[in-house]
């Protein structure tokens, strides 16, 4: 009987033939290492993969695909609800994010009856309320949470349309046909918010005039204050509410002088597409992947293979531009240990979404199952 249980168990838990870490159901992914992967799924609108790679002791990347109804009832509408959440400081405020935004979106859209601009603003509005409560709850015990922050890219479709809304330096890029020449051309449908881009620090000077050192070049890096890079974001109280921002936070993170308005927005830049059949696909992905190939290679890396395992074929690619970089080889990159691995690169997540034109073109009152897939699968674990 004891020699049956354990078959039973090495079925279960141990690596299978074909060398992946079988984590459960279909929806939960496959896990190698550092790497947990999708490599197809199917949503309302097309198919999708998702890609993970973990360099931080504790992965502070977040993200979700959520396909079928995005309102409180079966009733609708339909579509793709698509999230990617880059934390700093810590793993609570992208988590967070992860289980409550979508929540939020879905209240709005049935009040709202529709999906819009107006509801995504306010469920990014409801969710930094929510992660604010959070904080004041756990400042007496636990005041480091008010240097917890996350960038947030979420991506709506429904009814044809592709919504885009951004805090921080993610990234969204669609894969688009040229009817001309047949090419594929990709299209940045996000808006970044990194003082690194010259327009945004203007933008922060422009709404601080009496502060000259709101954003600061340290170490040949621009900064916000000479603390954090991005303008705009969940969370990061201590940079909100001025009452967050003393002891026992750490003196790293306080700002020196009092501030009377918030330093950083969580007002998110919102984009609106109406989507085409030249439209074949969109790359969401952490800034991680920004760092190693630019928006055109990684249409190019989508495009000219099969879709299946796309995320994982970006991450890959990625990672081996690291690797490059520090005159390594990626199966030596792929041996070094969480934590030790932020030094070489951040943590990594992708999703690609391909659009099937007639999917698309589909009423959002067509009744579709709901599909719930978090990237990540065992490594969002504590």
């Amino acid at each position: 009987m004891l020699s049956g249980l354990m078959n039973f168990l090495r079925a279960c838990f141990w690596p299978k033939a074909d060398g992946y870490v079988h984590t459960g159901s279909d929806t939960s992914g496959r896990q190698v290492g550092l790497l947990w992967f999708k490599d197809t799924g199917q949503h309302f609108n097309g198919e999708f993969s998702m890609a993970v790679v973990q360099a931080n002791n504790l992965i502070e990347d977040q993200s979700q695909i959520e396909s079928g109804s995005l309102g409180m009832h079966d009733s609708g509408p339909y579509g793709t609800f698509l999230g990617i959440y880059d934390g700093h400081g810590g793993p609570e405020a992208s988590r967070f994010v992860n289980d409550h935004l979508f929540q939020h979106l879905k209240r709005f859209t049935s009040e709202h009856q529709t999906m819009s601009i107006e509801v995504i603003r306010k469920a990014f509005q409801a969710t930094e309320d929510g992660f604010f409560s959070v904080v004041s709850k756990q400042w007496p015990t636990k005041p480091q949470i008010a240097s917890v922050g996350t960038c947030c890219l979420v991506g709506v479709i429904c009814n044809g349309t592709l919504y885009v809304a951004n805090l921080g330096d993610s990234r969204a890029v669609m894969g688009s046909r040229v009817k001309a020449t047949g090419e594929v051309l990709a299209i940045q449908v996000s808006t970044e918010h990194n003082v690194s881009i010259e327009s945004v620090r203007q933008e922060l000077q422009s709404l601080h005039p009496d502060d000259s050192q709101i954003v600061v070049l340290k170490h040949n890096v621009w900064r916000v204050k000479g603390i954090i890079q991005i303008s705009r974001s969940i969370g990061d109280v201590y940079l909100k509410k001025a009452e967050f921002n003393r002891e026992p936070l750490y003196a790293k993170f306080r700002v020196c002088e009092p501030f009377k308005r918030p330093i950083l927005s969580s007002e998110p830049s919102i984009s609106v597409h109406q989507l085409l059949p030249q439209d074949l696909f969109i790359i969401l992905a952490s800034d991680g992947l920004w760092e190693h190939l630019t928006n055109q290679e990684a249409v190019d890396l989508v495009q000219n293979h099969p879709c299946s395992g796309s995320a994982r074929r970006l991450v890959k690619a990625a990672l081996q531009e690291a690797a490059k970089k520090r005159e390594m080889r990626y199966s030596d990159l792929k041996k070094i240990e969480r934590g030790i691995r932020r030094h070489f690169h951040d943590d990594i997540t992708v999703i690609v979404v391909f659009l099937n034109s007639n999917l698309v073109s589909r009423a959002s009152s067509t009744k579709s199952p709901n599909i719930s897939v978090k990237g990540g699968g065992a490594i969002n674990l504590p």
